[in-house]
């Protein structure tokens, strides 16, 4: 096989079979195929676009590229959880613990935060103690013990999709549909799931800017699913504003406390009730989403899933008194407010751009490498549909330099207030198959 007589075969659209797409991985994770080539192939993709089959192909071989994760000691369905990326996103840390608590299975690995995207990994680390990385044995003893781990991807999981990426980036063929979702299903694959419940987010804040994309990439991922013998379900929801009240790490695992003490904000406690439904019935632990919704809302409002919660953190090595004194994660210098110049409803929270006033206060990453600061970030005091009067607080910064005048104008800059606003629609759809 000749990698370029492959390059012309994607380039003049005709499809790659099973066995080419097999051999271009391979060859690729082992170096055998220099960059440019696969530079060409990329691109190539990008304008003739690959069929249900082909994506399908890929994703497996990008899977099997390095370690695939074996659960099968583990009890039950496997059912994780992956979100396209948003700002606030605070559902795993509540979900985790919320579904554990009603019996599914949660062996969870996360990512970390880059640009205007939060991390669960970072989010965790602001708790004292915790530990990301936990050798197999223990991981999968936790997770039989108390249904429930977090921790960090392997070194070794989906190299293939690594290497992919970081070409893609200097490439500009990140925004290629069949690239993405093989992207995000591979690693779900790798990482052991049995089923697999999709957090397609779109507005501002989203990767995907509009919903026709989000869609196909919904159903572009569940085909894959569907194809590769894991039950997929992908939830459409809104990022046009920042999910929850809180864009920072501390300030994100205080309110995931917050939320599983009952007190969470609206659009996060929906969020987690919709996802968790889905991964409740995939896992076999509820016949409808119905039955699913009134189980998890009773484990929220008995404590039992804060009680999880508290497990959680104490099996990974972590402090788990600060479940019951969340103020003691909130150590930022400098707390101030920014207050609204006029009256009215809030319109707008351009949520990408509240997104990177967080990670100019130090809460995100510019490149992979860069060092967080766990106290810094937002808290929104209103969104959008709140009616707000001058001087009223929009949202207060926690930072630990005192001058942040850059952050406030970027802020003001994607905050509008007007006559009249409605509160986004959290979930626009659900994709099955």
């Amino acid at each position: 096989m000749r990698m370029v007589d492959l390059i012309e075969k994607k380039r003049d659209g005709n499809e790659l079979s099973t066995k080419e797409i097999d051999y271009i991985i391979t060859n690729y994770t082992s170096g055998n195929i220099p960059d440019y080539q696969i530079s060409a192939l990329l691109m190539a993709i990008f304008y003739q676009d690959m069929t249900d089959r082909e994506i399908t192909d890929l994703t497996l071989a990008i899977a099997h590229s390095g370690d695939v994760i074996d659960l099968s000691p583990l009890d039950g369905i496997k059912v994780d959880k992956h979100s396209t990326g948003g700002v606030g996103d605070t559902t795993t840390l509540i979900l985790a613990p919320l579904v554990a608590s009603v019996g599914v299975t949660v062996a969870k690995m996360s990512g970390r935060g880059l640009g205007y995207t939060g991390g669960t990994l970072d989010k965790l680390e602001a708790i004292p103690g915790f530990k990301i990385e936990l050798p197999d044995e223990e991981f999968i003893r936790i997770v039989n013990d108390s249904k429930v781990a977090v921790i960090g991807q392997s070194g070794n999981l989906a190299p293939a999709d690594k290497k992919l990426y970081a070409l893609r980036d200097v490439t500009a063929t990140v925004d290629s549909i069949p690239l993405i979702a093989s992207s995000i299903m591979s690693k779900k694959i790798a990482a052991g799931a049995d089923a697999i419940v999709l957090d397609v987010t779109t507005g501002d804040g989203a990767f995907m800017k509009n919903i026709e994309d989000a869609r196909r990439l919904a159903k572009t991922m569940t085909s894959i699913g569907k194809l590769a013998n894991r039950q997929t379900v992908a939830v459409i929801s809104d990022m046009s504003e920042p999910l929850g009240e809180a864009i920072g790490n501390s300030l994100e695992v205080v309110e995931a406390i917050d939320t599983l003490k009952g007190n969470g904000p609206e659009d996060l406690v929906e969020m987690c009730y919709a996802l968790g439904s889905q991964m409740m019935v995939l896992a076999k632990q509820a016949a409808t989403i119905d039955e699913a919704r009134v189980q998890l809302k009773e484990a929220l409002e008995s404590g039992k899933a804060l009680l999880k919660f508290k497990e959680m953190i104490q099996n990974q090595g972590g402090d788990p008194s600060v479940v019951d004194q969340p103020e003691r994660l909130l150590t930022a210098k400098y707390v101030s407010e920014l207050p609204a110049k006029e009256s009215g409803i809030v319109s707008k929270l351009v949520a990408n751009e509240l997104g990177i006033a967080a990670m100019m206060l130090g809460a995100g990453r510019k490149t992979k490498d860069d060092a967080i600061d766990h106290a810094v970030g937002l808290k929104l005091n209103k969104k959008i549909g709140d009616p707000v009067q001058e001087g009223e607080s929009l949202l207060t910064i926690y930072s630990n330099e005192e001058d942040i005048s850059s952050v406030k104008e970027l802020l003001y800059q994607n905050i509008e207030i007007s006559d009249s606003a409605e509160k986004p629609t959290l979930i626009h759809d659900i994709i099955t198959e």
